[in-house]
Formats: C-alpha cells, sequence, structure tokens
C-alpha cells in the first residue's frame, strides 16, 4: 500500500496483443471508465504495442490515461533495424516505457547492464521508466530471490534522481496464475524499499514500487494493500477494461 506521498500507479502491459479497431475499443472503456473517484486516488498506464502508440496517444489526450511503451533501444538513432528509441517513443505521445521485464531479458538476453543503458535512454527523452526486476522459481526455491533481486535492482537502477518506478515481478508468477504469498511480496518490497533508500536516501521515499506478476480483480485488493506496493503491473488482466478498472479500483478502496 502506498504510504500516502506515493500516488498508486496501474500500468498495463498489454505485450503482442491488439490490432488497431479493437485495441481503440479497450481504450475507450478505459478512458470511460477512469472516473473521477479514480482519477481522484490512482493513475492509469496503458502500454501497447509500438504500432499502436501514437494513435492511443491521440485517443488519450485530455483523458489523464498516461501511454507509455514497452521497450526502447539505448541510443537516440541509427543503424539498429527494427527497434525503437526512446526519443521516436516520446515522440510519438508516450511518457513512460518499461524496460527490463523478465521476457526481454530471458528472450533476448537483455542484461542488467543492458536495462540500465535503456532506463538512461527513457530519463534522456524525459520518460519515465518502469525497471523490472525478479527471480525464476529455481532461485526462489533455493532462497536466493533477495540476492538476485537485489543485484539485478542494483545494476539496472541507474545513479543521478529517482526519477524512475521499479516493477517487482516474480518470474514464475507472470502468465502463470502463480502468485508469492503476501508475505514474500512485503519482504521483497521492504527489502527494495531499504536498498533504494540506503543508496539514494530520502529522495529514494517517492519511488514507487509496483509489483507485477498474475494480478487480477481477484488477488488485486490483497496485493495492492501489501506495505510498499504502491500499484501493480498488470499483464493480461489488462486487455479487459473491466477488469483493468476493477484493479485499479483495489488501489483506492
Amino acid at each position: 500500500m502506498a504510504d500516502g506521498t506515493r500516488r498508486p500507479l496501474i500500468a498495463g502491459n498489454w505485450k503482442m496483443h491488439g490490432l488497431k479497431v479493437p485495441a481503440a475499443r479497450t481504450l475507450g472503456e478505459i478512458i470511460e471508465g477512469y472516473d473521477p473517484a479514480l482519477r481522484a486516488g490512482v493513475d492509469l498506464l496503458v502500454c501497447p504495442p509500438a504500432p499502436l502508440l501514437h494513435m492511443f496517444s491521440v485517443v488519450a489526450v485530455g483523458s489523464r490515461v498516461a501511454i507509455g511503451a514497452q521497450d526502447c533501444h539505448a541510443e537516440p538513432l541509427g543503424a539498429f533495424t527494427g527497434e525503437v528509441s526512446a526519443e521516436m517513443i516520446a515522440d510519438a505521445g508516450a511518457t513512460m516505457v518499461i524496460v527490463g521485464h523478465s521476457e526481454r531479458r530471458a528472450y533476448c538476453g537483455e542484461s542488467d547492464g543492458v536495462v540500465r543503458g535503456k532506463a538512461l535512454a527513457a530519463r534522456r527523452a524525459r520518460l519515465t521508466p518502469i525497471i523490472c526486476v525478479g527471480e525464476t522459481r529455481q532461485e526462489r526455491d533455493a532462497g536466493q530471490a533477495l540476492e538476485v533481486v537485489g543485484t539485478q535492482l542494483f545494476a539496472s537502477v541507474p545513479d543521478g534522481p529517482c526519477d524512475f518506478v521499479v516493477a517487482y515481478e516474480p518470474v514464475w508468477a507472470i502468465g502463470t496464475g502463480l502468485t508469492p504469498t503476501a508475505q514474500d511480496v512485503a519482504d521483497m518490497h521492504a527489502f527494495m524499499r531499504d536498498g533504494l533508500c540506503k543508496r539514494f536516501g530520502a529522495a529514494a521515499d517517492g519511488v514507487r514500487l509496483l509489483y507485477g506478476g498474475s494480478v487480477k480483480p481477484a488477488n488485486a485488493g490483497e496485493l495492492l494493500a501489501i506495505a510498499d506496493v504502491d500499484g501493480a503491473l498488470v499483464g493480461g488482466a489488462s486487455l479487459v477494461a473491466a477488469d483493468f478498472l476493477a484493479i485499479a479500483g483495489a488501489a483506492v478502496s
């Protein structure tokens, strides 16, 4: 639970889902459902696939639903076929970008150093990076969860201002329907907060720590009530407007 100084953030990661017409319809339903009661207590962010970024940014103008990207390249321009720079993302109207998602780390071999470079690129383009960290099932079973996440956090978060969000996503919980216990989440978020405060001082109190990994309307209330959980990074449930809005509602109830 956010401590009152950190406004909750519910971020939807649409991954590789969404064609123009049905995606715009879903975004419209989210915008319509983001009523004054929700706007007063929680921030909403939708991160569609890159081809939809500009259209989503246009549709969302004036709605206070923020639009973000799912990844960026570390360089501002160059001969990087198929890549998208942070500057291009900002130019398309986005305000935030996810970096270091476990699927990028696993499928694309992104190291902590690569993730840090992307976070710096986001800062350069005046985007807010959502820096993802998380352990595998094997690492948790071996008692290494804190060590793994601590290493990722230290190496992926750049020095300088606390202008970032951190998302803890245990790899084994993403898309599986499994979630850690409330105590496991509380312990990890307290560990991350302590580590950030030791590194950045009092400024780290303002960093929002999100939980991600099979977040649904049914478990959102319990997860969002945990100390130092300042919101959620939502996968599949963010593709259904009613579910996404229900999770947002749990953040303010």
